[in-house]
């Protein structure tokens, strides 16, 4: 009983001293979208800072598809060490499930919210081959020829597919969906005129500026400042179309309380570092408030509970 009694002390010192120590080596951050997208530019962005305030690497693997879950699988399989993470769009962890039901692997239990970083604003964005120079000429023809124009985003079930549905419902128009792995595969067929416009999360902004796009239109509160003439949807009586929730880091269900703090902390302080938020600010992330893990955790739970009521009223489906 005596030996016991020591293995397990022993064994709970071993565990403490673990955590406190973390990052003892190298930190796998895996992003579940395709490379090219806000997700994935702004995870590598964080990284780099990451690494540079923690002493350990942020090593950052694109795990795309399956709705965002084959990015969640392998952190779900982990030990619960913070040694594993996903970087993810909130869309991912907060509307997917309610579309893509995995009764093998629901991220809202398999994983454990750890930092906030940031949500977006979305850009109404037509390839120039369709025929509108403004969004009052866009809303005539998208009326008067329903479900000809085709529209990509990042995937079923994310932010700018959701964004786009309750516009088509807000605004009496249809619009197909072309779902891609990701923000960047979708904005390539849009250069290529393959799909007829999307609602960017502003990873097609440098190409609007370069007139390879036409911008019409914004999902945010306000007009993008290089895109003064751009108006709002609200400005233009749509309500309700928005970027959706905060993109953020999540860990192993079960992982220790002191690296999801460290974590928290230190990416708390990578998002005042002044080049990170000049970045996030090119892409048009609006920076997310500092919340605690448990705070971020509880406004995981509000935004699910919102979308699951959302999602069938807007009659998606897988």
């Amino acid at each position: 009983m005596k030996k016991l009694l020591l293995a397990l002390l022993s064994l709970a010192c071993f565990s403490s001293v673990q955590a406190q120590s973390w990052p003892a080596k190298p930190v796998r951050v895996i992003v579940n979208v395709a490379p090219g997208g806000v997700a994935d530019i702004t995870a590598r962005v964080l990284g780099a800072k990451l690494q540079e305030t923690l002493g350990q690497p942020f090593v950052v693997e694109n795990r795309p598809g399956g709705d965002g879950y084959i990015g969640f699988e392998p952190v779900a399989r982990a030990e619960p060490d913070g040694y594993t993470l996903v970087y993810a769009p909130g869309s991912t962890v907060m509307i997917a499930p309610h579309i893509v039901k995995r009764t093998d692997l629901d991220p809202t239990k398999a994983l454990t919210a750890v930092a906030a970083t940031g949500s977006v604003s979305l850009y109404v964005m037509t390839h120039p081959d369709v025929p509108v120079k403004s969004f009052k000429e866009f809303l005539a023809y998208a009326r008067a020829n329903p479900g000809k124009l085709n529209y990509g985003t990042p995937g079923n079930g994310t932010s700018p597919h959701i964004a786009v549905e309750v516009f088509n419902r807000e605004a009496g128009v249809k619009l197909t969906h072309v779902p891609y792995k990701g923000a960047g595969p979708a904005l390539k067929d849009l250069l290529g005129g393959v799909i007829h416009l999307a609602f960017d999360p502003g990873v097609g902004i440098a190409s609007a500026k370069a007139g390879k796009l036409r911008m019409i239109a914004i999902a945010g509160p306000k007009r993008h400042p290089d895109f003064p003439d751009v108006p709002t949807l609200e400005e233009n009586g749509i309500k309700g179309v928005d970027g959706g929730p905060y993109f953020g880091f999540y860990a192993t269900a079960g992982t220790p309380r002191e690296p999801l703090e460290r974590m928290n902390q230190a990416v708390a302080r990578a998002m005042q570092d002044p080049t990170v938020r000049q970045r996030f600010q090119t892409l048009a992330v609006d920076l997310a408030d500092p919340l605690t893990p448990e705070q971020f955790a509880a406004y995981v739970r509000s935004e699910y509970q919102r979308y699951a009521k959302l999602i069938p009223e807007l009659g998606i489906a897988r």
